[in-house]
């Protein structure tokens, strides 16, 4: 039986305006992305639970893939959000749970994705993760938040995503981490409640902010890598960046956006914050930039770069910290 929660078309659909193509960063990390566009189509203001882009570090050799906290998601929407059992096929559990009114989070192989063509689909196996919202097994389609919006799959697609065929059926081959959305405690918070709980949001990411600047560690990794660099072909480039680079610059500005969000319904005075993450971020694309010129060979200057970037997290934890605390 065909299975759908919000109603939505994928043709006509519109994504949260933190994934205009106008942005810096157009995407992040899937799981954060997902829950963009999930919380938008839900009908919440996803920025309201960004805090956690403010405890962001540099994890020795890649930024923190970050994600909401799950404990945020229920503190500020009352989603409740817990690992599942895959114990059946998993078309059956999608369609019990959105059914029963409950979305998942189902990890997925972006070689059956088709919103992913040209950089992953029938291309190479990519871990990632989808919401489905729709479900028709008699037709073999599938309604599914991924990346920057909303999509549709069907035919193979959906065998591959649903683990369908023969191959993926091997008792052998590991279930998928799936995650189990109860909307059943879901709250429509005033803007005044959702500001609130923004602020203590706030104040708990930055007592957990990273104890000395991340680019400073940032920067001495990068001097132990750049030889390295020079030797490996395009494709490592891009995996090594993708934490390197992307995951710091686009924390930063969503962090950024956040602000923006916090400081139009809270205080001007941490506005300047805004503006030093989007900074920090802007700074971040030109390192990446200048490092695949480096691993391309060239001789490159970084040192300007970096200094910068660590003038603008210092920048603007100074200006949270002197508010928040």
């Amino acid at each position: 039986m065909t299975a759908e929660l919000l109603g939505i078309d994928a043709a006509t659909y519109r994504p949260h305006p933190l994934h205009t193509t106008e942005r810096v960063w157009p995407e992040s990390n899937c799981y954060v992305d997902l829950w963009i566009e999930t919380l938008h189509a839900l009908g919440f203001e996803p920025l309201a639970a960004a805090a956690f882009t403010l405890s962001t570090d540099f994890e020795g050799d890649q930024w923190t893939f970050f994600k909401f906290p799950l404990e945020d998601l229920r503190a500020m929407y009352g989603i409740d959000v817990n690992e599942m059992n895959v114990w059946q096929p998993l078309e059956t559990h999608v369609v019990e749970q959105l059914a029963l009114g409950r979305l998942l989070t189902v990890e997925a192989d972006s070689w059956y994705l088709p919103d992913t063509t040209g950089v992953a689909y029938r291309l190479d196996h990519q871990k990632t993760a989808i919401v489905p919202q729709l479900i028709d097994p008699d037709a073999r389609r599938l309604g599914y938040f991924h990346n920057a919006g909303y999509f549709e799959l069907s035919d193979d697609d959906y065998d591959g995503v649903l683990r369908r065929t023969d191959e993926l059926r091997d008792p052998r081959v590991m279930p998928p981490y799936v995650e189990l959305v109860k909307l059943d405690g879901v709250r429509r918070s005033a803007l005044s409640e959702l500001v609130e709980g923004a602020i203590e949001l706030t104040r708990a990411h930055l007592a957990r902010r990273p104890a000395t600047n991340p680019v400073q560690r940032m920067r001495k990794r990068l001097g132990d890598d750049l030889e390295w660099l020079r030797s490996q072909p395009l494709e490592m480039f891009h995996r090594w960046a993708f934490g390197f680079c992307r995951q710091g610059g686009s924390n930063a500005e969503l962090a950024a956006a956040y602000v923006d969000w916090l400081a139009a319904n809270d205080s001007n005075a941490i506005a300047p914050a805004a503006d030093a993450f989007r900074e920090l971020s802007n700074a971040t694309k030109t390192l990446q930039f200048t490092l695949a010129r480096a691993a391309r060979g060239r001789s490159v200057d970084v040192d300007g770069n970096l200094d910068a970037m660590e003038r603008h997290w210092d920048s603007a934890m100074a200006v949270l910290v002197a508010r928040y605390g």
